[in-house]
């Protein structure tokens, strides 16, 4: 079982603290992601389970062992980076096979360790090229390759696809995706794209500024993010957020002002909530609606529209001269200019106080 475990890790560079006392348990097969904004931290997280940076507090478990002070040799780790890191004069065979052979294993284990991660990779016809002669997609793949021979507990990727272009990006989730479904193995995976995390993690770990902010079942962080950060950073486009203000409240919701006048009834928890308290309304992109659906209604005026063929998206200001950003229907024919009246479904909305935790909700429309 390659459980992974972290207890209370703490990372100073002199006397800056990198990672806060992080807490965190992955289960044995889970696909887990990193995620966060540049300088979040996740990176150093990343190094410190490989082994690459010594952790200045706390422990870290592989399997049950404490692996705080083991070399990263020793830990059943293997990692991909961003760079493929590939020697330019050997074959893609031997620089699948380099690890095992500076570790003295025998050919015939090798051929068959290689030969077998080819298979799964579908290097087959590429194994005498040298990496000159590969695409970035292949090359990465190579790398994947070299990782898989050493049948490692724990794979590791820092950020493995930033370097290739948007289609080859796709296509190297779903490999992934699929080797993750082959090997019996646990994948920690490092990205600030938060599209990645969603679409391949099991659990995903948010992180900012070296603190795990939620950690969770993609969908899990989609519907119910714990505060504004969260919310805000999954999601593609980014969830919206207006101000807003407590009007009213009873025991199973509260009234709350919306731009142009209108007023919506959430459904969220009166914990915490005051008459005329001042608090950020969240709603997406994709839950908005122009149907007459008896829902609320705010008004919306287009700046730019991006006509998409499948969908659209509208960029413009809501009623109170706020950015906001509407996911229509690829039917939309909206212009610079048109004025909109949007529907607010509350069961799909999100309430955020000044510190922006979010509100408890009450029901979900999942």
């Amino acid at each position: 079982m390659a459980d992974v475990q972290l207890k209370s890790v703490v990372k100073r560079f002199g006397d800056v603290e990198i990672i806060h006392g992080v807490d965190l348990e992955l289960k044995h097969r889970e696909f887990v992601v990193f995620v966060g904004p540049s300088g979040c931290g996740k990176s150093t997280l990343l190094r410190l389970i490989a082994g690459l940076e010594e952790t200045t507090d706390g422990q870290i478990f592989i399997d049950e062992t404490d692996v705080t002070n083991v070399e990263a040799v020793d830990r059943g780790i293997a990692m991909v980076f961003q760079s493929y890191a590939l020697y330019p004069h050997m074959t893609v065979a031997e620089n699948m096979g380099f690890g095992l052979r500076m570790s003295n294993h025998p050919k015939a284990e090798i051929d068959e360790k290689v030969g077998e991660a080819a298979r799964i990779l579908q290097l087959g016809p590429l194994m005498d090229r040298r990496p000159k002669a590969l695409s970035g997609g292949q090359r990465q793949r190579v790398a994947i390759g070299r990782a898989i021979v050493r049948n490692p507990k724990v794979f590791l990727f820092d950020e493995p696809l930033s370097n290739l272009d948007a289609e080859l990006r796709v296509q190297m989730r779903v490999e992934i995706a699929k080797l993750h479904q082959q090997l019996d193995a646990t994948m920690i995976y490092v990205t600030h794209d938060q599209v990645e995390a969603m679409t391949m993690a099991d659990k995903i770990v948010v992180l900012r500024g070296g603190y795990v902010e939620q950690v969770g079942a993609p969908l899990d962080l989609y519907h119910h993010p714990c505060n504004e950060f969260v919310a805000g950073f999954i999601g593609s486009p980014k969830m919206n957020f207006v101000s807003s203000e407590i009007l009213a409240k009873n025991e199973s919701a509260v009234t709350v002002a919306l731009p142009g006048g209108n007023q919506a009834d959430l459904p969220v928890a009166m914990n915490g909530a005051e008459i005329g308290q001042k608090v950020k309304l969240g709603i997406r992109p994709e839950h908005f609606s122009e149907q007459d659906d008896g829902n609320p209604r705010m008004d919306f005026n287009v700046e730019v529209a991006e006509h998409l063929g499948g969908t659209s998206f509208l960029y413009g200001q809501s009623g109170n001269g706020e950015q906001v950003v509407v996911e229509a229907s690829g039917a939309n024919r909206a212009k610079p200019g048109e004025a909109l009246s949007l529907a607010v479904p509350p069961s799909y909305c999100h309430l955020f106080d000044s510190e922006g935790k979010a509100f408890k909700r009450l029901q979900w429309a999942e």
